[in-house]
């Protein structure tokens, strides 16, 4: 019997690199794609197939699915865009370029690369687009505007394209992962360093207080913090349940977020939020 077939983004670490192990583990063909060649070396030592993909870059993602095609004769059964960062700052302090360049990996590329892996799927006639969104695609926090705009706007453009292929045979679903341990927060430092310049803005004082201490200082893990297998199990529900849900949450606080937002005013839940 054929294995079942996946492309997965974002594979260095967290989310992702756990993904790409539990559904090997489970008999899943594999194509575990990292931005960094050095990091998809790392992968292929550990017996996982790996190659480049930079959602960024539209001739990488080119490139990486053309190589996914020709090891499996042409077919895809599943792809899930997971590969994002983050750029942590107040509103008022982060510039438009900056914004320009999270969109550009967080949902043009998610967006680019579902449009070529859609022709394939349209034409084997089925298939599954998984799409890692967040708590924060449905509830806002402090000093992640950029994170949450991309987020927000990815929750939109999936939930239009899960009604557009409703009579494709092609399953489109979110998945909204809250607190989990990763690199994410490691890995913003160097966009905050490159286009936040905390040190003139009028909230001095705040960073200094709260943002850096956050990004500089390692205070274990978060509260209701899960591993990413938490997020691996419900990615396998998500490609395994007959009809896949729309949405499928990890963590605590997703479940909560999204009873108080429905229940809440929206000035009573900002409010809940600001003293977290």
């Amino acid at each position: 019997m054929t294995r079942k077939s996946i492309l997965i983004t974002g594979c260095s670490s967290g989310i992702g690199y756990d993904a790409a192990l539990y559904l090997q583990a489970r008999g899943w063909r594999v194509f575990a794609t990292c931005r960094k060649p050095e990091d998809c070396a790392r992968l292929q030592g550990e017996g996982l197939e790996s190659f480049p993909l930079d959602q960024s870059d539209a001739a990488s993602m080119k490139a990486a699915l053309d190589e996914c095609l020709s090891r499996t004769g042409g077919t895809l059964d599943a792809l899930f865009n997971n590969a994002a960062f983050g750029v942590p700052g107040a509103v008022e302090d982060l510039p438009t370029d900056a914004l320009r360049s999270i969109f550009e990996t967080n949902l043009f590329g998610y967006h680019e690369l579902t449009r070529l892996v859609i022709p394939v799927m349209r034409a084997q006639g089925h298939g599954r687009i998984l799409n890692c969104s967040s708590v924060l695609g449905f509830v806002t926090l402090k000093w992640r505007g950029a994170y949450n705009a991309t987020k927000f706007a990815m929750e939109g453009l999936t939930d239009t394209l899960r009604i557009e292929m409703r009579d494709t045979g092609i399953e489109i679903v979110l998945i909204e992962p809250g607190p989990i341990t990763s690199k994410i927060r490691e890995n913003s430092i160097p966009h905050f360093e490159k286009w936040i310049d905390w040190d003139a803005s009028p909230r001095r004082a705040q960073y200094e207080e709260s943002l850096l201490k956050r990004l500089y200082e390692s205070n274990g893990p978060d509260t209701f913090e899960l591993p990413a297998s938490a997020v691996s199990h419900k990615v396998w529900r998500a490609l395994t349940d007959a009809k896949p849900k729309a949405r499928y949450m990890i963590t605590t606080p997703t479940y909560l977020m999204a009873v108080l937002k429905r229940i809440l005013p929206a000035r009573a839940l900002d409010a809940l939020i600001d003293r977290m």
